[in-house]
């Protein structure tokens, strides 16, 4: 459990929300794969502050709230839509903050998924880009969420990358703060990340 030292400011609470539910938790993206497994393609950002601060997002299942884990600002990216428009569409839904395509870096690494939510076993393909904002010019907001989103995310915060290292519940990707360390000054390299079982 994460202490009140531990704790960066800038958080957003969510206020809870009926909606969401095993039932509704997959939008249309979501696809049965070739094994079955409910699959989809997605965009996420490393959204890093004036600081090197990173904006996560703590979320939980809805089918197990006693567990919640930390993640990147994204989501599935939609029919006839391109990784990046979907990166920008995603930040501005999820945080309340507008990025323009060009603001985007990389993509810095894909990487694909396996988990369940929702009571269901589903895979992630995912490009993660990097995106530089100034937080003491920005007001997070949760204006955009999804009834989904509104019932299974907890709260946004800013974390400093040696505070996110000691944090005890599950981050994604795994190894997170170093993933952000090795982009502060990007190479210009996407690196696989390969498969992961979450």
């Amino acid at each position: 459990m994460t202490t009140d030292e531990q704790r960066p400011t800038g958080t957003v609470p969510a206020a809870g929300a009926d909606g969401g539910g095993p039932g509704g938790a997959f939008g249309s993206e979501w696809v049965p794969g070739p094994d079955g497994l409910l699959e989809r393609s997605a965009a996420r950002v490393i959204l890093l502050d004036e600081h090197d601060r990173v904006l996560l997002v703590r979320g939980h299942d809805v089918d197990l709230p006693d567990r919640s884990w930390w993640f990147t600002v994204g989501g599935g990216i939609d029919a006839g839509e391109d990784e990046r428009a979907a990166a920008v569409r995603e930040v501005r839904e999820e945080t309340g903050i507008v990025v323009d395509v060009d603001d985007l870096v990389g993509p810095v690494y894909t990487r694909s998924a396996v988990f369940d939510f929702a009571a269901r076993t589903c895979r992630q393909h995912e490009v993660l880009f990097l995106a530089r904002v100034s937080s003491a010019d920005l007001a997070l907001s949760r204006d955009g969420w999804t009834d989904v989103e509104l019932d299974v995310i907890d709260e946004l915060r800013w974390w400093d990358l040696d505070a996110l290292a000691q944090v005890t519940i599950e981050v994604f990707p795994t190894g997170l703060a170093d993933l952000v360390r090795d982009v502060l000054v990007w190479d210009g390299t996407t690196r696989h990340l390969g498969l992961a079982r979450e």
